[in-house]
């Protein structure tokens, strides 16, 4: 049996200053990292140590502080991978939310919608977004192991689960799932039928 867990980094700056995250470099706060750590001892409550353990991490700073965390509580060293970054937003990273949103288009709601322009120079289409994210999950996915944690963001997720479910991704166009930061999404595949099932949903560490 395969458990994959998909944790939404917790609150970062980015957050509270109202900027747009993308691959900006924000960084936790000191919430942001209280929460991280509950997380971690969260994973280690539930996870057994006796059995295979992998962590995988976005490569931006307020992903590693999370994967940190996690790795502090169960002794594993996380793997870094780029393609688990957030969407990219171009040159609105950085930026008051409100310059995004004066720029936005949003996307039709019928049509290629995962293939939009939103309007906003170097920003990826949900689309690149997306296969980035199904090929870095192809990768884990090969690896035999029991638990996997994958250390990423609030937009990573419907992507991730979608793929570990074995959704195409142009039957994607109006699915989107929700969970707040600094929380745990479970997924898992049983070892008889090999069936994939959504076990949890944004879980709040306690």
């Amino acid at each position: 049996m395969r458990t994959l867990y998909v944790v939404t980094h917790p609150e970062a700056t980015h957050h509270v200053e109202g900027r747009v995250g993308g691959w900006y470099g924000s960084e936790l706060t000191p919430k942001g990292l209280k929460a991280a750590d509950q997380v971690g001892a969260a994973l280690a409550a539930r996870i057994p140590r006796s059995e295979s353990i992998e962590l995988f991490s976005s490569d931006l700073r307020r992903t590693t502080q999370t994967a940190a965390a996690i790795s502090t509580h169960l002794g594993i060293e996380p793997v870094f991978d780029p393609r688990l970054r957030e969407k990219s937003y171009g040159v609105a990273e950085g930026k008051p939310q409100a310059w995004l949103d004066e720029r936005f288009r949003t996307p039709p709601p019928v049509g290629k919608r995962l293939r939009h322009d939103e309007g906003i120079d170097g920003a990826e289409t949900m689309h690149v977004f997306a296969t980035r994210i199904y090929e870095s999950m192809e990768e884990i996915l090969e690896r035999q192991c029991s638990h996997q944690i994958i250390s990423t963001h609030g937009g990573v997720l419907t992507f991730a689960a979608a793929a570990f479910l074995r959704l195409p991704i142009d039957a994607l166009g109006h699915m989107r799932l929700r969970a707040r930061p600094g929380t745990i999404t479970v997924l898992r595949e049983d070892d008889y039928f090999h069936n994939r099932s959504l076990i949890e949903l944004g879980t709040i560490p306690q």
